[in-house]
């Protein structure tokens, strides 16, 4: 299963793309023979419980889970599995969030929370650690960012390789027709936000860019 783990809709305040559209863009990435099968919505320093994509990832065979990115003192999180305690113990709009107990609450309450872009310059893990800060928590971090600048992402696989880390692929989509250019592969299917967290502890997933799912079968109906 090929799934976008890293999107921002209008919801985040700096993307322009509604969630009706980024399905309806890969709905046109498959007609060319791409495989897009779900896309993980990380919205900017918030978490809309309310939010309800069921029906639209229905009618698109596209499946839509929600997560958020957070802003932290050692850098950006991906957390995925956002719950009723997450949301209790933590401000998501502080920029200034300790990431190691995010990092602790997160996986004692069900959920997962990950370095994003660990590469890019000022904000990244590799930033921190080049800095004498140890991450012992971290097991797995985004490798592939679709939103990297030159050199960001092959720092991150250096990252990767030297500590022994999993990684992650999201195309950090901030617009329609970035959506689906970093995916991850998933040994699994993966319906909801909680099959989806145990996949990031299981393992055995792998980054990977959009032009390698070119040819990839896409069951009927995934979402279903």
């Amino acid at each position: 299963m090929f799934i976008d783990m890293h999107c921002h809709s209008v919801a985040s305040d700096d993307a322009r793309a509604t969630v009706d559209q980024y399905l309806k863009w890969v709905t046109v990435l498959r007609s060319k023979g791409y495989r897009v099968d779900g896309i993980v919505l990380t919205e900017h320093r918030q978490f809309n419980r309310e939010a309800d994509y069921s029906e639209i990832s229905a009618e698109s065979g596209v499946v839509v889970l929600r997560g958020a990115e957070l802003d932290t003192r050692h850098g950006h999180f991906l957390v995925y599995g956002v719950n009723d305690h997450l949301t209790r113990r933590f401000d998501f709009s502080d920029v200034r969030t300790d990431p190691f107990e995010l990092m602790r609450e997160a996986r004692a309450s069900g959920a997962i929370a990950i370095p994003a872009h660990p590469g890019r310059s000022g904000i990244g893990l590799c930033e921190y650690i080049a800095q004498g800060v140890e991450f012992p928590e971290v097991k797995t971090v985004e490798l592939l960012n679709g939103g990297s600048r030159a050199g960001e992402n092959e720092r991150a696989a250096e990252l990767v390789q030297a500590r022994g880390y999993w990684g992650t692929g999201g195309s950090d989509a901030h617009f329609v027709s970035a959506v689906g250019r970093c995916l991850t592969r998933f040994p699994d299917h993966i319906r909801t936000e909680a099959e989806l967290v145990q996949a990031l502890y299981r393992g055995g997933f792998q980054p990977v860019r959009l032009e390698q799912t070119a040819q990839q079968p896409v069951e009927a109906k995934e979402s279903r």
